[in-house]
């Protein structure tokens, strides 16, 4: 992390922690995701926008470009729930 002389010390540590577990968010973001995706079958427009914050937490997850694409174009929701997985 970069020196912050406008963070105390307690706003650093917390900064800190956030990177070391930032793959564990990412995977526990994941998972709620597929959660939210399979619960709104129906309804398109949030399906794009929940499938838009998929692609993002998969790159945030470094799962490769190319299958994270496969996943979200395909809409393959058994895929993302096993990358979501893999991540935890």
């Amino acid at each position: 992390m970069a020196k912050r002389p406008d963070l105390t010390n307690q706003q650093k540590k917390i900064v800190s922690r956030y990177y070391e577990h930032r793959d564990t968010i990412s995977a526990t973001k994941l998972s709620e995701l597929v959660g939210e995706l399979y619960l709104c079958a129906g309804d398109e427009k949030k399906s794009a926008r929940l499938w838009k914050q998929a692609a993002t937490a998969l790159k945030n997850l470094g799962v490769k470009e190319t299958e994270a694409d496969r996943i979200v174009t395909t809409r393959d929701l058994k895929a993302l729930a096993l990358q979501a997985g893999k991540g935890a």
